[in-house]
């Protein structure tokens, strides 16, 4: 088989399969990645004002459900037929995007989140199945390469117009995601066709006993489990992409003067890219990890075919462990331009490459499931994401919270943020305390807290998982092989 012709083996539901992804994508992230400014944001900006401990507990716990449900509906897709339960999926998201943005209080957002959470538990592992079903042994790793270019298309474009409607309202950030869910009923109903051709006629009660049966089957796979679990490491320094650095960034960066740069090589760009107040969101910045995935995600997936799986999964979480580090030891936004960079490629190199080894190992007839389960070192590691980015990342480098802790020590007292005063107010009120220029106090707190150590965390999470990785290639799989 010629390499230029090898887009024509991929049949349509290929294609449909992806394009539903990138609009489930373009939902999921346009709403994601300004997630954790939306909670932790001031109340007069019109976010909910939570603390980063209320951050982590949130996004931590509800979205490990969300990885943790696909062993299970991966399962029931696998016995009712996809289009079955994606209808049910898109019916779920749709609403919870748009109910959403329209609760303030903490337990309101929670259980809402949760029930978005459902939804999307329902979607992923049929998609990824899809791939999986409709790809073969000539085409897999293009394939699965194309497929996460796709997911970063999506995840490109979410944040983009996410970054606009906020300015305007945060509340038509959700009614974007809701709106962009009900295009995937058009491609449901018109253009997807089920690849799984029998469904079970059994009772619910029966269907779920053989779910259960199947889910430990696999857990009986030790193997898979001890991947699983080392590939926990790998998302939990991964996931800070969303959880912490754009926090990070709206509090140590300043990016007026990248902003100025642009507006002087191109008035156009600056506008595009830029707030209305001279900034450039930090939601841009962190969707260079995406934009760089389009860019590369073909030629990398390409290039890692001459590696074994395992070994081009360990290559690409040591390049993310070097971007990571380099994320958050500066706070010159024209770095990270850079550190994603090498973040991304680490994770072009990772990524799909877990999915793949997965579905190749899935025994017939129970791809869906095995694919849900390749979801599961996602969800422990939003549940470590969540606790590193919550009350880890407040300790060490949350600039309220830092700046409690001098105001603290310098025996001045100042209302908290959250009690009735605004962030900004706040922020004003200690500079002033301290005797520190307004625009100089985040300066000040950079060269005295010293925020910028946490890099070391995010770095030794990575190369462990990297280490771990290695081993388990020498010690579980060679002498097996052998």
């Amino acid at each position: 088989m010629a390499k230029q012709n090898i887009f024509r083996t991929f049949p349509g539901t290929f294609w449909v399969a992806n394009t539903m992804e990138l609009f489930e994508r373009w939902a999921w992230y346009g709403f994601y990645m300004v997630l954790a400014l939306y909670l932790t944001g001031s109340t007069d900006t019109g976010a909910l004002g939570f603390t980063q401990e209320q951050k982590g507990n949130l996004m931590g716990p509800v979205t490990f459900l969300l990885y943790l449900l696909p062993i299970i509906t991966g399962s029931i897709a696998d016995r009712y037929g996809y289009k079955r339960v994606l209808l049910v999926a898109f019916l779920v998201l749709s609403s919870g995007y748009f109910l959403l943005g329209r609760v303030k209080s903490y337990w309101a957002f929670y259980f809402l989140f949760m029930y978005l959470a459902v939804g999307a538990a329902l979607f992923k592992p049929i998609i990824t199945a899809t791939v999986s079903r409709t790809t073969d042994d000539r085409n897999s790793s293009i394939g699965f390469g194309i497929f996460y270019m796709i997911v970063n298309i999506g995840a490109f474009i979410g944040p983009i117009v996410a970054s606009k409607l906020r300015i305007i309202s945060w509340q038509w950030v959700f009614n974007m995601s809701a709106f962009i869910i009900l295009v995937n009923f058009v491609l449901l109903l018109f253009f997807y066709k089920d690849p799984v051709k029998e469904k079970s006629g059994k009772p619910l009660v029966e269907s779920l006993k053989l779910i259960f049966r199947n889910v430990a089957t696999v857990l009986s796979d030790v193997r898979l489990i001890v991947f699983l679990l080392i590939i926990v490491g790998f998302w939990a320094m991964y996931l800070q992409l969303f959880y912490t650095l754009p926090v990070y960034i709206d509090q140590w960066m300043d990016t007026r003067p990248l902003y100025n740069w642009l507006y002087d090589l191109s008035p156009a760009i600056a506008a595009a890219i830029g707030t209305p107040s001279g900034t450039i969101a930090p939601e841009m910045l962190t969707n260079l990890d995406a934009f760089y995935i389009v860019l590369f995600q073909i030629a990398v997936s390409g290039f890692v075919t001459r590696f074994t799986p395992l070994r081009a999964m360990a290559n690409g979480i040591l390049l993310s462990s070097l971007g990571i580090g380099m994320m958050f030891a500066f706070n010159n936004p024209v770095y990270l331009i850079f550190s994603l960079l090498l973040f991304g490629l680490g994770e072009m190199a990772t990524s799909p490459k877990t999915q793949e080894y997965v579905g190749k190992i899935a025994p017939e007839g129970k791809t869906a499931l095995y694919m849900g389960f390749s979801y599961l070192p996602l969800a422990g590691g939003h549940i470590v994401a969540g606790v590193l980015s919550g009350s880890v990342y407040a300790d060490i480098a949350d600039k309220p919270t830092l700046l409690r802790k001098l105001l603290i020590d310098k025996g001045i007292q100042l209302p908290a943020p959250g009690d009735g005063l605004p962030l900004s107010d706040y922020y004003g009120a200690a500079a002033k305390a301290l005797n520190v220029a307004p625009d100089r106090l985040t300066a000040y707190l950079w060269e005295t807290a010293q925020p910028w150590k946490i890099w070391v965390l995010f770095t030794a999470i990575g190369l462990f998982t990297f280490i771990a990785l290695i081993l388990y290639n020498r010690l579980v799989i060679k002498p097996k092989l052998g």
